[in-house]
């Protein structure tokens, strides 16, 4: 097993690997009537642990990650490999409700009611095969959020031993404010989708005051969560690989981007992968990316951001570039 660099969740005793394996593809198909394949298993098996013997020790999962099927494979993999539990850090989702679940003519909906919330942590703990998640993350806002709810179940979760921290995905600052006042638990992670290609969340403070900003309920999340200790975590953090071989007909600002991508990874002698993580390891606030490709050589072309830094002026360029256009 290899060592990557690590990162320390500000207000827990854990530590993890600056980059994450997310496991939302793991388990094959989508639907729910569809089982687990023996080539699902063999996938699987080699892309997790393709991850944890690059030195990824942090696993992101949801309860809806494939009809539940990428925590069950997950599971068996944590079964056939003793020891590997104690290494690792186990992070699941909860909260969205997949339409027509549990009855026919459900919507697609968010929950954070009490009881979903324990009953969620219930099926992923048999799934994983585990007695206990180290974190766990509220997926997506739920509009219709009690946060005494939020609250009685994570007090129950947690003096269970089920649970040892919480956190949330996708959030505002204020939504973190609302919840947080009734939780006795910091809410120590939040991600966001976050990447070269989806850089508002950091673009956001160099265009303050500038004629034709936009600010949305999202703005300040970083600032938020640097100011509050909450680490961020970025999923999508390559842009499902856009940069790394642009589309075709690709705008001329994508087209231009991968360019000046892939002539940064050739001068450093490195992956185009580990340039566009390398843009998100740059930053001040300890973002931990999330990747989620299940081919080992880009798991293994990934984690060499971990051997290179951009310059300011690197990291300048990439944003100027995407943006098509110079800062203000």
């Amino acid at each position: 097993m290899n060592m990557l660099k690590t990162y320390r969740i500000p207000r827990t005793d854990l530590d993890v690997s600056n980059i994450g394996y997310g496991c939302m593809t793991i388990g094959g198909s989508w639907k729910s009537s569809s089982p687990l394949t023996v080539e699902d298993r063999s996938k699987a098996t080699r892309a997790v642990m393709t991850a944890y013997e690059s030195g990824i020790t942090l696993f992101d999962h949801a309860d809806i990650y494939t009809a539940g099927k990428s925590e069950s494979v997950f599971g068996e993999i944590l079964n056939e490999h003793p020891g590997m539990r104690e290494k690792i850090i186990l992070q699941s989702k909860c909260g969205i409700r997949m339409a027509d679940t549990p009855r026919p003519g459900d919507p697609f909906r968010y929950d954070f009611s009490r009881d979903h919330i324990l009953n969620s942590v219930e099926g992923s703990l048999q799934r994983l095969q585990t007695d206990h998640l180290d974190i766990l993350l509220l997926h997506r806002p739920d509009p219709l959020v009690e946060p005494e709810d939020v609250a009685a179940a994570f007090a129950k979760l947690y003096a269970d031993g089920k649970v040892r921290y919480f956190g949330v995905s996708n959030h505002t600052a204020a939504q973190i404010e609302l919840l947080q006042q009734a939780i006795d638990y910091p809410l120590v992670i939040n991600q966001v989708e976050l990447n070269l290609l989806h850089s508002s969340l950091i673009e956001e403070g160099a265009l303050a005051n500038t004629e034709g900003a936009r600010f949305t309920a999202s703005s300040g999340i970083l600032d938020y969560c640097r100011l509050h200790r909450i680490m961020v975590q970025a999923w999508s953090p390559v842009a499902k690989g856009t940069l790394v071989h642009p589309p075709e007909h690709a705008e001329e600002r994508i087209r231009n981007t991968a360019s000046l991508v892939a002539k940064l990874a050739a001068e450093k002698k490195t992956s185009k992968e580990a340039i566009l993580l390398g843009w998100l390891l740059r930053h001040p606030a300890d973002i931990q990316p999330i990747i989620g490709t299940t081919n080992p050589d880009r798991i293994s072309a990934s984690v060499q951001a971990n051997t290179i830094e951009l310059t300011r002026e690197e990291w300048y360029t990439l944003l100027s570039t995407i943006r098509g256009k110079h800062l203000p």
